[in-house]
């Protein structure tokens, strides 16, 4: 332990006077992270918030056969404007989000008290032309409901008679659970703010000081190979905490300045996510610095290494994804899945549930399985004669 001690103290103190590794480990992820949630979270609820209450633009074809519709939908918040010469390619062209159609044929057929027909044109692939017609038809359905009420109304009849069945909502969702939903991306900036934090250093003390043929001497010393490998593993593991730390309390600072109460939301990331999060993290962290190490070993440059841990970063984000292609029901197995098992217990965090007891455990256990398999296979790198040999 002596060994591994001394090793420890020596990449911590070769680090921290890099400037390079401070900046990227302790500095850049665990600030620029949670500047970008910030920014990124505040405008897209500015954005919802502009669009449900702004005016909202609509050319309108054959507003002389539907005068009365029109003054309606204007009277909700739709702005007539004139007729494009093509509907379809006005929204093609993405000159207009959408486009009302009344057709000659409406007056007679509402005459008649028939059903009168209208077209929306609009492209679903496009967020605002998609906002907009739901907008629109929103207040078209507001309108028919209203009319077909005066109908029914006008011939003696009830209009409870055309609604036999009335749906109640109970939303068991509760603002924090809203917010969950909204920041669901969030465990992924914790878990890669976690992996940037150790990886300069986990290829600067082994691709690195190959590179240097530092590494050599390190190996000659007549001292384990498992001395020196768990000296360089805690040295990387110890920044990816500070930086995971760091991150944390970033993610903190930035959700007091974020709006979500006007969505009707909460996001507490408070002492009680802080401490939970990083338990559920640390094993992971150890499972990284053991990742990012064996692979970095493979490398004889530190670019050579960088280039291959930036493919390995990609990993995290599977969970994030996997989650958000196939939505499924968490399951207790699931929590020992390294990643998977991190995702789902900050998830249920930021929800406002405690994750249970078995499932902490799980996670904790089966990071610490792989993190223990992955060391091992490091190990056995570190053994090898050719991992000194620098070209």
């Amino acid at each position: 332990m002596h060994a591994a001690l001394t090793v420890f103290w020596k990449e911590v103190r070769e680090n921290l006077r890099d400037r390079r590794t401070v900046m990227n480990a302790l500095l850049r992820g665990p600030f620029l992270f949670p500047v970008l949630f910030l920014v990124m979270f505040n405008l897209q609820i500015s954005a919802q918030l502009k669009d449900a209450d702004k005016p909202l633009p609509v050319p309108v074809v054959g507003a002389a056969n539907a005068p009365n519709l029109v003054a309606a939908l204007t009277q909700m918040g739709m702005v007539p404007e004139a007729a494009p010469r093509s509907p379809d390619g006005a929204v093609r062209g993405q000159r207009d989000d959408v486009v009302l159609v009344i057709p000659p044929g409406y007056a007679s057929h509402w005459n008649r008290g028939q059903t009168a027909a209208v077209r929306l044109v609009y492209d679903s692939s496009r967020r605002g032309s998609n906002q907009s017609a739901q907008r629109l038809r929103q207040m078209l359905q507001r309108y028919a409901q209203t009319v077909g009420a005066q109908r029914m109304v006008a011939r003696g009849i009830s209009p409870a008679v055309a609604l036999p069945l009335a749906p109640e909502d109970r939303d068991q969702a509760t603002p924090r659970s809203r917010g969950a939903l909204l920041f669901s991306f969030l465990p992924y900036l914790i878990v890669l703010t976690a992996f940037l934090g150790g990886m300069y250093l986990a290829i600067d003390t082994t691709a690195g000081e190959r590179e240097r043929q530092s590494l050599e001497p390190l190996l000659a010393n007549p001292v384990p190979r498992s001395s020196v490998l768990l000296g360089k593993l805690a040295a990387t593991a110890s920044f990816a905490l500070v930086s995971l730390a760091l991150g944390v309390v970033g993610f903190a600072v930035a959700g007091r300045y974020m709006h979500v109460h006007r969505l009707d939301m909460v996001l507490d990331l408070g002492v009680h996510f802080f401490a939970i999060t990083l338990l559920l993290m640390v094993p992971l962290v150890l499972l990284l610095a053991c990742l990012q190490t064996l692979v970095s070993a493979f490398a004889k440059s530190y670019r050579e290494a960088l280039t291959y841990l930036s493919l390995l970063m990609l990993i995290p984000l599977l969970p994030s994804l996997l989650l958000a292609v196939i939505p499924f029901k968490s399951q207790s197995w699931m929590y020992a899945v390294p990643l998977l098992g991190q995702q789902l217990g900050i998830m249920r965090l930021l929800r406002g549930e405690m994750p249970g007891a078995a499932d902490i455990a799980a996670c904790l256990l089966g990071s610490l399985v792989a993190a223990a398999v992955v060391f091992a296979a490091t190990l056995r790198v570190y053994g090898s004669e050719r991992l000194a040999v620098s070209a």
